[in-house]
């Protein structure tokens, strides 16, 4: 599992960007990460089309979003954090200040 912090620029409201980003996608039939959970206690779950998993996010103190990224096989991880990560860097770049990973050890 990998961890991601992603802190906006000037406390946005990133996360509602996120969720209005899909939705516009989801509509279009565009796109490769899609809902697949009803928000939860502020958090909401997302799946790729391709790679088997999920991104599980939500909203924290100052606009800062947590993210749990979680492969069905640990061996694809790699897959699952590029496609997020590329997600954000096509529709965000300018709305972010910062993106740390955290890689939790293999058992």
């Amino acid at each position: 599992m990998a961890r991601v912090s992603i802190i906006p620029k000037k406390e946005e409201n990133l996360y509602g960007l996120l969720i209005k980003k899909e939705l516009e996608l989801r509509r279009k039939k565009q796109g490769t990460l899609h809902r697949y959970a009803a928000k939860e206690s502020g958090r909401t779950k997302w799946q790729h089309r391709s790679y088997p998993g999920w991104i599980t996010f939500e909203k924290c103190l100052g606009g800062i979003i947590g993210a749990q990224i979680q492969a069905r096989n640990p061996n694809d991880q790699w897959q699952l954090l590029s496609a997020f990560l590329g997600f954000l860097d096509r529709h965000f770049r300018k709305h972010i200040a910062n993106i740390s990973i955290v890689f939790d050890e293999e058992k």
